[in-house]
């Protein structure tokens, strides 16, 4: 009783506030005039130009949900959910029959058919020119019409009419009350969005970006991710020749596009950009000197990895990928790789190749701002640099943007450290060098360098030593190449040693190497030593994998399982493999080979096999000693 009590003084009066009697809006005069219903921002009736009084909160309610789907029966059970979402009366059906009998008369007295009761539900019969959605969506669709007719000019004035009909969120003052309504507001919102992008390029179409680039920044705040809507931003900012601030939108879209959903721009959107740094970029005359060439020297003797280069050249030479990112053990030839590689490409990039290095000597972590300036300084940009990361890395990529350049980033310790200095997608373009793997770097084309083979590890030693006394004991060199664990590093400190001592048989210094006391003093020579790499890379390591290497220093070979480790490290098998996986991603470890297999049988943990680098076992084995652990 208290429920229908409660809802029949809902039904006759608005929270206690009389409703107006009902002839005040509608007289004899009015009656037949013209019905008129806003749903773009409150929910408002006309007719005539006088507003109608549309009741009580529940009853606007109703005719809301029946105006979500003008012409279209909606259900009793839709419109009482939306009503009493929790916990509806006995008497809610009563109660809206009560509810659309009302608004029968309120909204045309004359034709209490236009709202009738049928198969399916409530239906409110209505014409675009009574109702501003409907006249919104006939708009829209002429102006599609019109683009396909190649009137661009008359579309961006029909868009434009079915624009200027908003004036507020649909259904503002209701929508907050009922989840229908609620999601009617983002369907109506993605489809002003639609129109909007339809206008806008009908707009830059016809050479008129102004009005484009004076609002869509309001567009681009509600949907920052859309890519067809960066694409009209960018554009229009670039007409009306606004081109830094369409630099900065592009890079922030693509920073968001990689950060929230792990992907590139688009084509759409990277078209208007290389449209945007073609018309930036200034002509180069024939024959113009060409930009910086800040690289060490190429090795004359470099050796091998025709597969590697002929991948990392391919991912360069094509304009807007991502970083390539080159990882391996300590002394696998990274750095020389990688410059080798930018001499390469040299030619490919006029306005500057040029290496840095993100780690000092000691293997401390370089200060970004150090060397972000060290590399503006090297290609030549004379933009200040903000002290505050962000918009130092903004105004960096937006120069960048503009040029053909090739940075190499050597040696980095983590993707923290590129963040600042990494081009945007476009001419620019970064090769990187790291032991770690760097997961978080997600969209770079990724090369592990592996060891050299016994013949390219023969080939280097004997361009250093000589052909025909590697020749002359060949067995001996065989030995040498594999005591170095194949890493071009140790085998040019091996080849430096035997170039001084020209005397010695080759195969009294693989017998030397083969002794693991002294192998890591013989690879020494010339200021190249091997101990010395890997002490630093060592101090580099985080303390727990310093820790697991000092506990497989008791493994008898280079090559082992799972057990075996977990033996060494005297934790369970799953503890282990985590222990292992943590020196996979910091480049120590090779990540496990797969045993053959048969058809019917996978691959278990337990029978893969592993593979630490010969010479950081050794080196495992000196700490552990040190340390007084056995081994």
């Amino acid at each position: 009783m208290a429920d229908s009590l409660t809802e029949s003084r809902d039904a006759a009066s608005d929270h206690g506030i009389p409703r107006e009697p009902a002839g005040e809006f509608g007289s004899e005069d009015t009656t037949t005039a013209p019905l008129r219903l806003n749903l773009l921002g409150p929910l408002r009736a006309f007719r005539g130009g006088l507003p109608l009084a549309l009741g009580p909160l529940k009853q606007r309610l109703v005719l809301a949900v029946l105006l979500t789907r003008p012409n279209t029966p909606v259900s009793v059970e839709e419109l009482t959910d939306a009503v009493w979402p929790d916990d509806p009366p006995r008497t809610a059906r009563k109660n809206l029959q009560a509810y659309v009998s009302t608004l029968r008369r309120v909204l045309d007295p004359d034709d209490l058919d236009r709202l009738h009761h049928g198969p399916g539900g409530y239906v409110l019969r209505l014409t675009a020119e009574e109702c501003d959605t409907l006249h919104f969506e006939e708009l829209a669709r002429r102006g599609d019409t019109e683009v396909r007719a190649g009137a661009p000019s008359h579309a961006a004035r029909t868009y434009r009419q079915a624009l200027d009909l908003w004036r507020h969120d649909p259904f503002s003052d209701l929508a907050p009350r009922a989840e229908v309504l609620r999601a009617a507001v983002e369907r109506r919102h993605a489809r002003r969005l639609a129109v909007y992008e339809a206008w806008a390029e009908a707009q830059l179409e016809i050479g008129d970006p102004g009005p484009v680039a004076d609002t869509v920044d309001e567009m681009v705040s509600r949907h920052p991710l859309r890519e067809r809507l960066r694409a009209a931003q960018l554009t229009a900012l670039h007409q009306v020749g606004r081109r830094t601030e369409a630099l900065a939108a592009y890079d922030d879209c693509r920073q968001r596009l990689s950060r929230e959903l792990g992907l590139e721009p688009g084509a759409a959107l990277h078209s208007a950009y290389r449209s945007l740094l073609d018309a930036m970029a200034p002509p180069r005359p024939r024959g113009a000197t060409t930009g910086s060439r800040l690289l060490p020297p190429d090795l004359a003797d470099f050796t091998g990895r025709a597969w590697e280069l002929d991948f990392v050249s391919a991912q360069l030479d094509s304009e807007g990928g991502p970083p390539v990112l080159v990882t391996g053990a300590v002394g696998v030839g990274k750095t020389a790789f990688a410059v080798h590689v930018a001499h390469r490409l040299a030619e490919r990039y006029p306005d500057g190749v040029v290496a840095t290095r993100l780690c000092a000597e000691d293997g401390s972590t370089r200060p970004w701002a150090s060397v972000l300036a060290e590399l503006a300084r090297s290609v030549g940009c004379t933009e200040r640099l903000p002290a505050d990361r962000e918009e130092a890395a903004t105004v960096w990529r937006s120069w960048l943007s503009r040029r053909r350049i090739l940075l190499l980033l050597d040696d980095t310790p983590d993707a923290g450290a590129l963040t600042p200095l990494l081009p945007p997608s476009g001419t620019a373009a970064a090769l990187v060098t790291s032991r770690s793997r760097l997961p978080c770097l997600e969209s770079a084309h990724r090369v592990e360098l592996p060891p050299l083979s016994t013949e390219e590890g023969l080939g280097l030693l004997g361009g250093i030593i000589g052909r025909a006394r590697l020749s002359a004991e060949r067995a001996a060199a065989e030995r040498i190449v594999a005591a170095t664990g194949h890493l071009p590093f140790a085998l040019r400190a091996a080849g430096n040693r035997l170039s001084v001592l020209r005397h010695m048989p080759l195969g009294q210094y693989a017998d030397r190497l083969e002794h693991p006391a002294e192998a890591l003093d013989e690879l020494a020579s010339g200021g190249i030593g091997v101990r010395t790499r890997l002490v630093r890379a060592w101090s580099r390591l985080p303390a727990p994998a310093r820790g697991s290497l000092r506990a497989l220093a008791a493994l008898p070979d280079v090559s082992f399982t799972l057990p075996a480790a977990a033996q060494c490290l005297g934790v369970a098998g799953r503890d282990a493999q985590r222990s292992l996986e943590e020196l996979i991603d910091v480049g120590v470890l090779q990540p496990p080979s797969l045993p053959e297999v048969s058809a019917h049988m996978a691959a278990t943990p337990e029978s893969m096999r592993y593979e630490l680098p010969w010479l950081t076992l050794l080196f495992a084995r000196e700490q552990a000693a040190a340390r007084g652990e056995r081994c």
